[in-house]
């Protein structure tokens, strides 16, 4: 039997990179996904490409009301979520004289208190159950801090404290909590704008910028969304029935704490 047969997955920023390549992990896995995203359109497109066990929904996980909604419509379509994975994320590369207000609430908003709203909107139906998999998408630089990444690491780092705290309150209810800290993922995110601010951080050129990064990993390469998806379908697993309140590095060994 698949080992997510039965279950049923929300996942926030489902409509591409990290979040789309875990829904269709989940899928393959045999379970049903949520794909829960601020671009309803992106959603539904992609749930439309990965069949009958994925629905679409307009989800803004730094709105307390929308991501209520979404999850109320997700238990409408599926009855019950078991699983929750917080993938929704922000990241701008900007000297800490030049972060502003805006940019720092932006980036807490949606990676740290979105991931907050998301919990605490399911847990009580996973309570009622007693089971539950949680799994926070944090980063490298929720370990390890970073120059002109000031108010992402402050989110990331928060996820991971986010992860720990409900992973004690939750363990006797059958309630897992992990999060995965992934390294370089050339996702959608390292679009133009990211790679010139991380050349301009580095004095690189654009160009050189993707070498450089890959060049730094012990493996030689960056990870890839497959990588993610599977420790996230492990976690959400019966396999890691025992594992709680953990993050885990997919970083090629670049990052080993």
């Amino acid at each position: 039997m698949k080992r997510l047969s039965g279950r049923i997955a929300f996942i926030t920023g489902g409509a591409r990179g990290i979040g789309l390549g875990i829904a269709k992990r989940f899928v393959e896995e045999g379970g049903r996904v949520a794909l829960a995203d601020i671009n309803e359109e992106e959603a539904r497109n992609a749930a439309s490409e990965i069949g009958d066990n994925a629905i679409g929904i307009a989800c803004d996980v730094a709105n307390v009301d929308s991501v209520a909604n979404a999850v109320e419509e997700a238990v409408r379509r599926f009855e019950k979520i078991d699983i929750a994975v917080n993938c929704a994320g922000y990241s701008k590369i900007v000297p800490i004289e030049q972060t502003t207000d805006e940019l720092w609430n932006r980036t807490i908003s949606i990676n740290l208190t979105g991931a907050f709203h998301v919990c605490r909107a399911i847990i009580p139906q996973m309570k009622e159950r007693r089971w539950g998999r949680i799994v926070n998408l944090s980063s490298q630089s929720g370990k390890k801090g970073n120059s002109a990444y000031a108010a992402y690491c402050a989110s990331k780092f928060g996820v991971i404290g986010l992860t720990q705290a409900l992973s004690q309150e939750l363990a006797e209810d059958g309630i897992t909590v992990n999060a995965i800290c992934p390294g370089v993922v050339f996702t959608e995110m390292w679009g133009p704008e990211q790679v010139n601010a991380y050349a301009s951080k580095r004095n690189l050129r654009p160009e050189d910028v993707k070498d450089y990064l890959v060049g730094k990993i012990p493996m030689k390469r960056a990870a890839t969304i497959e990588d993610v998806a599977g420790v996230a379908a492990f976690l959400s697993s019966e396999d890691a029935d025992y594992l709680t309140g953990q993050s885990y590095n997919v970083t090629g060994g670049t990052i080993m704490h």
